[in-house]
């Protein structure tokens, strides 16, 4: 299995993925990208084509950090109190075509603690 195989997967996913859901401004669609050295979230809105929030490990709170389950629990709470702050109680969660496990879980249920339903 070649590097190009597992990109072309995970892009088909997404695609699929893409496909079902949509975000509203009630209930905006947030998207998780995780690279080898980063993790970045955004809320959007697909109406409007407008991002209302967006999180990143590269801000500068967070530089110090690698990407663990750690990381992403941290940024799952920042993202779930600024939710919060915006009077955002419901999203429709796109995990990018990323397997839900180890990081990507993590950043949800954090941000389900946090008391945001999806």
């Amino acid at each position: 299995m070649s590097r190009i195989d597992k990109t072309e997967r995970r892009l088909r996913r997404k695609r699929s993925i893409r496909n079902t859901i949509y975000g509203t401004r009630s209930c905006p669609r947030m998207t998780v990208y995780r690279s080898n050295k980063h993790l970045s979230m955004q809320v959007i809105d697909d109406d409007k084509q407008h991002t209302l929030l967006s999180i990143t490990s590269m801000q500068k709170d967070f530089s110090h950090m690698t990407v663990s389950t750690k990381t992403a629990a941290v940024l799952g709470e920042k993202m779930g109190k600024k939710l919060k702050e915006k009077k955002i109680k419901k999203i429709v969660f796109d995990r990018n075509g990323y397997f839900y496990h180890g990081v990507i879980r993590a950043f949800a249920d954090a941000v389900r603690k946090e008391g945001i339903q999806f």
